[in-house]
């Protein structure tokens, strides 16, 4: 299951209790204050495990705790800190806090790590507070209390070309093309209902990750259909490739939608480099004449089943990506 939203709550651990104790030796029956300092409590980390792809793993588990330190004892000794807890997450997942002044980190490379909830400071024990005046004192400080918050983690796929269209387009065919990717397929819309990534090579030893989106309908960044949940994805990508069906009789107003759609949902994503793709041109008449050029933008024409423009597809994606 592709799980790409999760909510959680943290807490560290609570710090533990200073000791009140004093020296008992057989020649010193009446000795000074020797209460240790309690243990720091645990701390939650998220940290980053590049062999994860999905949420999955903590969508079942709602609550994460760290371990209280350990209260401090006789000789001076301090508490044992508590164990820390770590949670993996997957490359490309963002953590947001509301409740620390709507805090957002992202976590993208494999050593990556953020602290969500810091133990408590172990109290001080009676040993701490002996003077030269005050030789046998009584106080000690307890541990302080551990963090809990409420965090909102977000998978945010990383890959360089991010395919968009509406349904039954042709984006899984082409990934399936393009790459070893085996999402499923089928002649009816909303067959792909999670995204996919798949390795593109050309060259000898080039490549470049694509990712395809499930189809997105008009108003789907208002929440419409399944896009909104889907359209975080295409925030991580270099390049977009819009794809339009070649046997669409209204091309211009679907470029216009899809577009709207993106920047409804982030202004910066037009400003990304683009191309469009025509698909399904085995579908045409022989004779048949297309616009090279649509709303000034150059396009182009390819079949996933006859393999007609793949290799200029690649070939500007490409270029794309690594301009």
């Amino acid at each position: 299951m592709f799980v790409d939203y999760v909510k959680i709550k943290i807490s560290s651990g609570n710090g533990g209790n200073g000791c009140v104790s004093f020296r008992r030796e057989k020649f010193l029956p009446k000795g000074g204050p020797d209460g240790g300092n309690g243990g720091k409590g645990g701390n939650v980390i998220f940290k980053v495990d590049t062999q994860l792809h999905t949420l999955q793993d903590i969508k079942y588990r709602k609550s994460y705790r760290a371990q209280n330190g350990s209260d401090g004892s006789s000789s001076n000794k301090t508490g044992a800190n508590g164990i820390d807890v770590t949670i993996l997450v997957p490359s490309g997942t963002t953590i947001c806090n509301k409740e620390k002044n709507n805090l957002s980190v992202d976590l993208i490379e494999e050593k990556d790590s953020f602290c969500g909830a810091t133990g408590g400071v172990g109290g001080r024990g009676n040993a701490s507070f002996a003077t030269s005046t005050h030789q046998s004192p009584r106080e000690v400080e307890k541990g302080q209390p551990g963090e809990e918050f409420i965090y909102e983690l977000e998978l945010k796929l990383l890959a360089d070309v991010g395919l968009i269209g509406f349904p039954n387009v042709g984006k899984s065919t082409l990934l399936s093309k393009l790459s070893a990717a085996r999402p499923k397929i089928a002649d009816y819309p909303f067959t792909t209902l999670q995204p996919h990534l798949g390795i593109v090579k050309y060259g000898e030893f080039d490549s470049f990750v694509m990712v395809d989106i499930p189809g997105l309908i008009k108003g789907a960044s208002d929440g419409k259909g399944m896009g909104i949940r889907f359209l975080r994805h295409i925030e991580r990508t270099t390049v977009l490739a819009i794809l339009v069906d070649v046997l669409d009789e209204e091309p211009d107003l679907t470029i216009s939608t899809l577009l709207n759609e993106l920047k409804n949902h982030n202004e910066k994503l037009l400003d990304r480099p683009r191309v469009i793709v025509f698909t399904k041109s085995d579908l045409l008449a022989p004779d048949s004449k297309m616009e090279k050029l649509i709303n000034g933008e150059e396009v182009l024409f390819i079949s996933s089943v006859s393999g007609k423009g793949i290799s200029k597809l690649i070939s500007t994606l490409s270029k794309l990506c690594h301009n």
